[in-house]
This record gives C-alpha cells, structure tokens and sequence, in this order.
C-alpha cells in the first residue's frame, strides 16, 4: 500500500510524497517517490525529471499522514 505523506521540513516548504511504507523510528533515510510542494508544485532545487529522493530524517521536524482518496469519499454520520 502507498501511504501519502506531508514532510515539514528544518528551513523549508512542505513536501508532499509517496513512500511504500510508513518510516520506522529506527531509518535515517526515508526514500519519497513523486516530490512535489504542498501547492502541487515542482520542488525548485530538484531537476524537472526527477520522479524519487532521499531525503535524510534529521531534515525532517514532522511527519503528517494524509487521507487516501478511497479515504476522503467515505461519508461519515453526521449528528444534526
């Protein structure tokens, strides 16, 4: 399963990425396929071309997990 995360970064914007597997607390290293900036953006230091990275975790100050689209179309009860 991919899982869509939002990387908040020491000194930068916001990534958003895709990763296999949820990073364990144990990785130095997380690798993130399809990099982009939060707005959906191309990242401006990286080449145009450029579909995975790695980035190191000590760049890193959080983590967000983001709702899947299967996710989002799921209407929850709402109390009136």
């Amino acid at each position: 399963m991919t899982y869509k995360l939002l990387f908040h970064l020491h000194n930068d914007d916001p990534l958003i990425g895709e990763v296999d597997e949820l990073p364990d607390r144990t990785d130095q290293i997380i690798t993130i396929n399809n990099p982009r900036r939060k707005d959906g953006k191309d990242i401006h230091y990286l080449e145009g071309n450029v579909v995975t990275i790695i980035l190191p975790v000590v760049r890193i100050t959080f983590i967000e997990i983001l709702p899947s689209e299967l996710e989002e179309k799921i209407i929850s009860f709402v109390k009136d």
